[in-house]
Formats: C-alpha cells, structure tokens, sequence
C-alpha cells in the first residue's frame, strides 16, 4: 500500500511539472500550447535514447529532456507565434500527434509502438520501497524548484512584459516591447519543463511507448491548472495533485457500486471530473488560487 502511494506521489509530481509548464506559455502570455504531450513526449524519447541507446551517463537524461523540448519549442515558436489563439493551439495541438505517429512509425529508433523498455532509472532499482521513496524526493524537489523559479519571473519586469502582451499585445508593442521575442522566451521555458517532466517519467517507468502520450494528458493537465490557478506555480501545482488524487481515488468506485461495469466506472470518473471543473469555473473562476495583481514598480 505504501509502494503505491508513493508512486501516485511521484506522478503527481511529474504532472504538476507539466501543469507547471503551462503558467508562463497560457497564464500569463496567453498563449495556447494543446501540443504539451508532444514535448513531455520528446523529453522522454530524448533521455530514452541517450541513456538506453547511446549509453550517456544517467544524470544526463533530464537535461536532455529540457534541451530537446526547449529547442522544439523555439522551432514550434518561430512557425505558430504569427497565427491567431485559436490558429496556435490547432496547430500545437498538430504538433503533437506528429511527434506520436513518428514514434510510432520509425522503428528504427523509437523501437515503434512496442516502445522503448530498460530505460536506465536516476536511482537503482529494487524490490522494495527505496527506490520509489528517493524518486519521489527528487521529483518533488524540482517540481518545487521550478514552481520557486516561474514564480520568480512572474514576479519580475519578464513577467510583467507577458501579462501585457497577455492583455493587449498591440499596447505592448507600442510601448516598444518585442512581443515576439518575448513570446517565444515564454514558449520554450514551458516546452523545456514539460521535456524535462517527460525524462522523469521515462527514468521513473523505465518504459514509453507512443500509446503513452495521447492528447487526454493534455487535457488532464489543462484541467489541473484550470483547477488550481493557471496564473501561478502554486495553482498548477496543487491543481495537479488534486487532479491525481480523484483519477487514483474513482478507480475504487466500482468496489462502492458493485452495480457499475468497468466501462461505466471509466465514464463516471470522466464526467466527475468535468462536473468538478465546472463548479471550479463557477464558483472560483480564477481557480483555486487567483492571480494576485501586482502593483506597478514606484518611478
């Protein structure tokens, strides 16, 4: 029991990186990045292949996973950050599934839908609770790590720059801020985290396969930060464990109900959460925890 715990702690702290990831890029730029599977996706074939494949040093896969979704964030970036909200998150929403079917397809590399097994751990492997327990601390410690550091930038002239372009981009530009730039330095600091949560997920798991990365976890992840506050670290984050805590607690409805197929458990676990988001929505629109309004610097 506590084994399972534990690994429901870990998870939750892997998706509160990636809800995390979505405070710079939606919360305070207020860009749409429906593509957020797609880097957790390259962060975790990133650290596969050099750790498993090419035989790079353990410690080496996170940073891979950060590199890889910086970097195909900037390339997402300079292709998207023209086009109009809804034009942006059809086409990261693209992105995404391209990265799937590509895993799927070149086998060669991906090892195809049989996926990728033996991925090397950040700690050694063993039957007991150890190894789950040390996993935990060190996703927990950079989950709260990068929550501190977005919070920072919120805090800073950076962040105040993405709230006026989140408000009024053509007021920003006038004021001689370079909107672009500035939204594609939002962009890649969300694709980094959400590619350093995705080489987590791989060392945890020691298994990806690209049926692991569908377009719900997205879904999951915008409604954590929708829940917990997309605005702030401390949203996400919290929005996230929640989230995890309900999809772990529901799969035991079915003990409550004998009466209800697996199938009909699945359903009402689904339409739960839904209804959850929109008394969320109702009676806390900001989420859980609100963006605070900060006064501007004395001249």
């Amino acid at each position: 029991m506590m084994t399972y715990v534990v690994f429901m702690l870990t998870i939750a702290a892997i998706y509160a990186l990636l809800a995390q990831s979505l405070v710079p890029v939606w919360g305070q730029t207020g860009m749409v990045n429906l593509g957020l599977v797609g880097f957790f996706a390259i962060g975790a074939y990133a650290a596969a292949l050099l750790t498993k494949n090419a035989g790079w040093p353990v410690f080496i896969g996170p940073i891979a996973g950060l590199v890889a979704g910086g970097i195909l964030g900037l390339i997402v970036t300079l292709s998207t950050l023209r086009l109009r909200d809804d034009y942006l998150a059809i086409v990261t929403l693209g992105f995404a599934e391209v990265v799937r079917i590509i895993a799927s397809n070149e086998i060669w590399l991906t090892g195809g839908t049989d996926g990728i097994a033996g991925i090397p751990a950040l700690f050694e492997r063993g039957t007991g609770l150890t190894f789950h327990v040390q996993f935990m601390i060190a996703a927990s410690v950079l989950c709260l790590a990068i929550g501190l550091l977005i919070t920072r930038l919120v805090k800073s002239p950076w962040g105040r720059v993405l709230r006026a372009i989140r408000d009024d981009q053509t007021v920003a530009s006038v004021a001689g801020k370079k909107t672009v730039r500035f939204k594609a330095q939002a962009f890649m600091l969300g694709a980094s985290i959400a590619g350093l949560a995705g080489a987590l997920y791989g060392s945890y798991t020691s298994y990806i396969a690209p049926d692991l990365f569908l377009p719900l976890i997205t879904i999951y992840v915008f409604l954590a930060a929708t829940a917990g506050g997309n605005t702030r670290a401390i949203g996400a984050t919290a929005g996230a464990y929640l989230l995890v805590a309900w999809l772990e607690i529901s799969r035991f409805i079915g003990e409550v109900i004998p009466a209800f197929s697996a199938v009909q458990v699945a359903s009402l676990r689904e339409i739960i959460v839904g209804l959850a988001l929109v008394l969320v929505l109702r009676f806390a629109p900001g989420g859980l925890f609100k963006e605070k309004r900060q006064k501007a610097p004395a001249a």
